[in-house]
Formats: structure tokens, C-alpha cells, sequence
């Protein structure tokens, strides 16, 4: 998962998020600031939470991912309900 040296804390600063994206601070920055990231505004700076890290590495999915697959399977099948039945059939 993470190095060593990040023992899993509840929240990183952009630094520390940054080492572990393997991208800049200005980036990590930026991700907090438009949202592409969790984060909490502190002072000038933000802290990561611990999640939206795993998340910005794919181990985990976000809640936003989440209900994306579930409208996509519910969508999937209202539109395909019959095809779904005649295929569990054979």
C-alpha cells in the first residue's frame, strides 16, 4: 500500500499526499482546490484525508464512483430487462 514511512494517518498535508501521488504539490494543490480531490482547507493549505488518497490510487472506490455504477446497473437493467431474462434462460 503506502511506504513505511506513511503509517496510515487520518490526514496528509500536500506534501506528504504529493509523495505518495508521485506528482508535485502544486498538483496536489490544485486537485484540493478544484475538487478533483478530497480535501479540507486549513489556513492557506489542505490536508488530504487518508481515503481520498487510496481513492486517488484506485485502491478504493469514492462514493461518487459508487453511485455512478449503481445508475449505470439500474439503468442497464430497466433497458435490457427482457434481454437479461431470455438470456438467463438458455
Amino acid at each position: 500500500m503506502l511506504p513505511y514511512k506513511y503509517m496510515e494517518k487520518e490526514y496528509y498535508s500536500t506534501i506528504e499526499a504529493s509523495k505518495i501521488l508521485r506528482v508535485s504539490r502544486k498538483t496536489v494543490f490544485q486537485w484540493a482546490r478544484d475538487g478533483k480531490i478530497k480535501a479540507m482547507k486549513v489556513g492557506k493549505n489542505y490536508v488530504i484525508p487518508y481515503s481520498a488518497i487510496l481513492e486517488k490510487l484506485g485502491k478504493t472506490l469514492g462514493e461518487d464512483k459508487k453511485a455512478n455504477i449503481e445508475k449505470a446497473i439500474n439503468k442497464a437493467l430497466k433497458e435490457y430487462e427482457q434481454t437479461f431474462k431470455m438470456l438467463g434462460k438458455e
